[in-house]
């Protein structure tokens, strides 16, 4: 088969209508916002080129303008899916004002071939060097093996933009070696040849990037409690090596609050098991909210829940525990429509604790304590001032 110019413009229609019905079906509908921001814009970059296709059939100025519009949207897409993988990147007002300023520019130029296709041509590539710019820079978000699909479709769109940047200057200066995409060039044929390779370096690029997303979403999931969104016990104890470690090594205090929600079973007998459940989930909601940065909240048992304090004296779980009362006194009765309170108590670390058990039980111990002397109150472990 010979790869002239017609064959391999219509093998970018092919691959692209093939990427659009495909990556629904390997990633299914309902999926992040970075996937379907990715399965939007190869649906628009199929359109883009069938109306491209299409164009020389009829209505050519609108036809060819429409196209335009479809792929400058497509790779706008494309940007804000990476930008939700890899998280904040440069460029967001860029992606959203070139696709209206190419395609008004297209059509209302359309009459100057050397200047719609100069034009279209810069800011297309234009938009491919900001994809790669986003791609390459540094991300606090991704893992490092993710540099791998983030080379490969950085540097492909980056070539990419070249060849469009060739073309638009050829169009320009010497119209007539370039009469239309379709002439017999070598620009012409290093630019389909670029964009049958890009079509499949974006598909390989974004099937990685939401199997790394999954991944890490399902690691995520195996750590929290389903209810309230806090880590589980487990996970509280492999986080808390971390926060004992460093404390030992720069001499710092740290502080643990063991909390239980009083009159849980009376709760659930008064008002419902799925009562229950919306005041386990205000109380995470509230330790969420009061906890200070660097603090590791967990959901430890039915009704009971751990704060790990970093850098933290008596004064730390009293402050803490004044705020979360507050928190819960505002807005229990508005969304439950009953009061909730709780009784604490907390233990500090000590040179003899072997890990983050030792701390609960001391503790759960000034928990029992805060129970026993009626409730409502946050107990200090035995030895340190309530």
């Amino acid at each position: 088969m010979r790869l002239d110019i017609p064959t391999l413009f219509s093998l970018l229609l092919i691959q692209s209508l093939a990427m659009a019905l495909m990556l629904p079906l390997l990633m299914g509908w309902k999926q992040s916002r970075g996937a379907r921001l990715a399965q939007g814009a190869a649906e628009l970059q199929a359109l883009g080129w069938l109306l491209l296709m299409i164009s020389p059939l009829g209505l050519q100025r609108w036809l060819a303008s429409a196209a335009m519009l479809s792929l400058s949207a497509s790779l706008a897409l494309l940007w804000f899916s990476i930008q939700h993988w890899l998280g904040h990147r440069p460029g967001r007002w860029l992606a959203l004002a070139i696709p209206p300023l190419l395609t008004l520019g297209y059509l209302l130029g359309f009459d100057s071939y050397a200047f719609r296709l100069g034009w279209s041509s810069a800011l297309f590539a234009l938009q491919m060097l900001a994809i790669s710019l986003a791609l390459l820079l540094q991300s606090p978000h991704a893992e490092r093996h993710s540099l791998r699909w983030r080379g490969l479709l950085g540097g492909s769109l980056a070539l990419m933009a070249l060849f469009s940047l060739a073309r638009g200057h050829l169009a320009v200066t010497d119209t007539a070696a370039l009469p239309a995409y379709t002439a017999e060039h070598w620009i012409n044929t290093g630019f389909a040849l670029m964009g049958n390779i890009n079509l499949l370096a974006v598909m390989l690029a974004v099937l990685v990037a939401w199997r790394g997303e999954t991944e890490t979403q399902l690691k995520r999931l195996t750590q929290l409690d389903d209810l309230t969104g806090l880590c589980h016990r487990r996970a509280f104890g492999l986080r808390a090596v971390d926060m004992i470690s460093m404390a030992r090594r720069y001499d710092e205090p740290l502080a643990l609050m063991l909390m239980d929600l009083d009159s849980f079973k009376q709760i659930n007998a008064e008002h419902g098991e799925a009562a229950g459940d919306q005041a386990l989930a205000l109380f995470a909601s509230c330790l969420q909210q009061q906890m200070r940065l660097g603090d590791l909240v967990a959901r430890v048992g039915g009704q009971e829940f751990a704060v790990l304090m970093a850098r933290s004296d008596a004064q730390g779980p009293r402050a803490m525990d004044l705020r979360v009362r507050d928190a819960l006194a505002a807005r229990s009765p508005a969304e439950l429509g009953f009061a909730i309170n709780y009784s604490a108590g907390w233990a500090k670390l000590r040179h003899g604790d072997r890990n983050v058990e030792d701390l609960l039980r001391r503790a759960d111990a000034a928990l029992y304590e805060a129970k026993r002397t009626g409730k409502g109150c946050l107990v200090a472990e035995p030895g340190l001032e309530a």
